[in-house]
């Protein structure tokens, strides 16, 4: 298992269902810069990460993955 060691400036979770996907973007102090529920749609997804993209902790092999690269 790979391990990075570096710090990012944000970092992103989400609860992803077939519906809906709940968005939580943190700042690298623990600030809550967005928290809510999305429809589940790679549109939906990207409008909200947008801002934060450049600087987003990804992990690798998961379902935002695809979102994020497509």
């Amino acid at each position: 298992m790979r391990f990075y060691d570096r710090e990012h400036q944000f970092y992103c979770g989400v609860d992803l269902h077939a519906s809906s996907m709940y968005l939580c973007i943190q700042d690298d102090r623990g600030t809550i810069l967005v928290h809510k529920n999305l429809p589940t749609s790679r549109e939906a997804f990207q409008v909200a990460v947008q801002p934060y993209r450049q600087n987003l902790v990804r992990g690798r092999g998961m379902h935002v993955q695809l979102v994020l690269d497509r």
